[in-house]
């Protein structure tokens, strides 16, 4: 599944007139970068949920005649007028991804070159109920893991709150990582997505892995490779890795 419903308003005036996944880096769309890493790894078959200029999205899909794949639009707009966030719209695209099969998550604003096909064999060794790519970099906010990589809690940094509330753990001892925007996810969430949404549309998927992994094995996946990896949430980094990709050092 990759999402691109986001309104991309740290990116205005770029975002005004189209959804932040087709704005371009180095001439070619977030959303098609996105789409062809995925395929490259293997995928065939994916998800692309659609809110803010959902119409633009569907056109661009079509006139590119989903890159060869079998692509299902998860269309969130007759549901919500905002976008479901991440645990939302993972529910509601629940019947295409449910299965006997691990599927993968992407954020359409990620654009990296990591290897995909061993972050799922990671996932599908581990036997985790999730799986999330993480980084070491500052933020204030963290999620906190083990030696071996398993998830216990979060914490904020600047004002020192910690979840889930009641843990036992000394999350002091905790490895603190940053969520990269790619997930490894088991069918078997659905069940207990469903639970933790209630009766809400939109709700965030960290919210519940951070609910979840007192009960469940939830992993963070730090790559052994170099690789390299941009969030282009705002102009600073869009900028960064436009130079990155018209330097002819990124992936086509």
């Amino acid at each position: 599944m990759v999402f691109a419903a986001g309104l991309g308003t740290r990116l205005r005036p770029l975002t005004n007139d189209r959804p932040k996944a087709l704005v371009a880096i180095a001439g070619q769309p977030m959303l098609q970068r996105v789409i062809l890493r995925l395929k490259a790894a293997g995928v065939d078959e994916m998800v692309v949920n659609v809110h803010h200029f959902g119409d633009k999205v569907i056109d661009f899909l079509e006139q590119n005649q989903n890159f060869g794949l079998t692509i299902h639009i998860s269309d969130e707009r007759q549901w919500s007028e905002q976008p479901l966030e991440t645990g939302g719209g993972i529910l509601k695209a629940r019947q295409w991804l449910e299965g006997d099969e691990p599927f993968i998550v992407h954020n359409a604003d990620i654009l990296t070159d990591m290897d995909l096909a061993a972050f799922y064999r990671y996932h599908c060794e581990r036997q985790a109920l999730a799986s999330l790519l993480v980084k070491e970099r500052e933020t204030q906010r963290y999620i906190l893991f083990d030696d071996d990589e398993r998830l216990h809690g979060w914490i904020n940094i600047a004002t020192g709150e910690t979840k889930p509330v009641g843990a036992t753990r000394d999350f002091n001892a905790l490895h603190r990582r940053a969520f990269g925007g790619v997930h490894v996810i088991s069918p078997i969430i659905f069940p207990l997505l469903e639970r933790f949404a209630a009766d809400r549309q939109a709700f965030g998927i960290i919210p519940f892995y951070i609910d979840a992994c007192q009960t469940s094995p939830i992993y963070g996946y730090q790559p052994q490779e170099t690789y390299t990896w941009f969030d282009i949430g705002k102009p600073e980094t869009l900028h960064a890795a436009e130079a990155f990709y018209l330097s002819g050092m990124g992936l086509k």
